[in-house]
């Protein structure tokens, strides 16, 4: 797990390609982003961060981060829409006081990682999905 210093920096830095704030339960924007991590495109070799209940620009929007929530988060690790499996960490964090989920995806070592078949990669601080091009570069 990340400490509270490594994510205040993660959520200041608005640029990062290995960073994502959501502030809804958006479940297709969920597995896409957990995928790109996963993929790790820019081959930094870093966790990639997806926090729920931040703002794109960081501010906290103060959502119930619920067992429910949680749960949906953490089945992405091994409901068979992200294949193989990725591996992740999910939880609950208070941070400056703002309460949000978490989840951290370390980079897999067997890319390309596919969303409901679509291979989603990270394109500077944005999600999308690969190139022929990059989906080889991935192999």
């Amino acid at each position: 797990m990340l400490s509270d210093d490594e994510l205040r920096r993660c959520l200041r830095d608005l640029d990062a390609d290995n960073v994502e704030r959501t502030a809804g339960r958006d479940k297709d924007k969920f597995g896409e982003a957990i995928c790109a991590f996963a993929n790790d495109m820019p081959d930094r070799r870093q966790m990639g961060v997806l926090f729920v209940g931040v703002a794109d620009n960081g501010d906290c929007v103060h959502i119930d981060v619920d067992e429910r929530l949680l749960q949906t988060l953490a089945s992405f690790r091994s409901n068979g829409n992200i294949t193989p499996f990725p591996v992740m960490h999910v939880y609950k964090h208070e941070l400056d006081g703002c309460t949000m989920a978490i989840v951290e995806v370390a980079p897999s070592d067997n890319p390309p990682l596919k969303y409901r078949g679509r291979v989603c990669v990270r394109i500077g601080p944005r999600r999308g999905f690969a190139t022929p091009e990059e989906e080889r570069r991935l192999t």
